[in-house]
């Protein structure tokens, strides 16, 4: 499977299902467009993600390809990405200290045929998560800490991160990167294949 993302937490999400993933990340413009909304954002960037990467690929028979953007945006629709340095890290937290917001990931799969070419398919899922009230003291060490500098809104919920989290409604994985169990049913859907049991059943694929 060719995963188009240099995120290490997406290939181990589908290497924890045996899924085994070839990393060719995609460099294309991320530039949230006029009056698009978060989850139109994220889903369009997954679309162009693969697109980019089927261009370069010469596919073989049968080849998968997943491609995913996950972002953090509030209920005003403003988009929490990555930040900038530390200054821009405790913003963000204190943006999110006591409130619930959106993590939306946007996922585009594709498989090739050599008949029909490419087919693909996209979807976003959104989970729901909640923080505590976060003291000054607690946003200054999990700073520190370095881990808020490269998560889309200034946390990880699989590391340190776990501890500002007071709840989630929805997909666990979703928060982490890729919403894994979705995502290998829409590749079976789409190609044919029999990821998901096999990830149940602990074959590699």
């Amino acid at each position: 499977m060719i995963l188009a993302s240099a995120s290490p937490r997406r290939r181990e999400l589908l290497g924890a299902c045996g899924i085994d993933v070839t990393v060719l990340p995609a460099d294309i413009d991320e530039t949230r467009l006029p009056d698009e909304s978060a989850t139109e954002l994220v889903e369009r960037l997954a679309s162009e993600k693969a697109l980019a990467i089927a261009r370069e690929l010469t596919p073989r028979d049968g080849e998968l390809l997943v491609a995913a953007d996950t972002i953090v945006w509030d209920e005003s629709g403003d988009v929490l990405g990555k930040p900038d340095d530390a200054a821009d890290a405790r913003r963000m937290l204190k943006i999110l200290s006591g409130r619930t917001h959106h993590v939306s990931t946007g996922v585009c799969v594709a498989a090739f045929d050599v008949r029909d070419g490419w087919r693909r398919s996209s979807f976003v899922e959104t989970t729901d998560v909640t923080f505590f009230e976060l003291t000054d003291a607690q946003v200054e060490a999990y700073v520190a800490s370095g881990e808020p500098m490269d998560k889309a809104g200034a946390y990880g919920i699989q590391g340190l991160g776990r501890s500002l989290v007071s709840g989630i409604v929805g997909d666990y994985p979703n928060v982490v990167g890729l919403p894994v169990g979705r995502v290998l049913r829409e590749l079976d859907q789409l190609a044919g294949t029999d990821l998901v049991t096999r990830a149940l059943g602990g074959s590699h694929a």
